[in-house]
């Protein structure tokens, strides 16, 4: 069975930040725009300046038949240590996934 490409896109909340975790979130908020995360093999976390939710942005390549859960839980996994490599907690990990593989363009005549 070929592999399938997958775009998945995690939702969450930091949880219950101190004032050094703030303080370590606003430092690096520059380099977590909204704007600059793509999707990519490696992710890429964007948050704004209001420290509430963020969003993990990841593309995964896994069997076609690897199951929407299996390729969630991946996508949350680095999306857990993404966070955690912030020193920061989070919460209400939600993620979406699409088969870019099954997406059909369609093409201007």
């Amino acid at each position: 069975m070929a592999d399938h490409t997958y775009r998945v896109m995690v939702r969450g909340r930091f949880a219950e930040l101190d004032e050094t975790g703030r303080a370590r979130l606003l430092a690096e908020a520059g380099e977590h725009d909204v704007l600059r995360g793509g999707f990519s093999d490696e992710g890429a976390l964007s948050y704004d300046a209001k420290l509430d939710f963020f969003s993990f942005r990841v593309q995964v390549r896994a069997a076609e038949d690897a199951g929407e859960r299996a390729v969630s839980e991946r996508g949350m996994a680095l999306a857990g240590r993404a966070v955690d490599a912030l020193g920061v907690d989070f919460r209400d990990m939600k993620a979406t996934v699409t088969d870019v593989d099954l997406i059909k363009v369609k093409r201007k005549r």
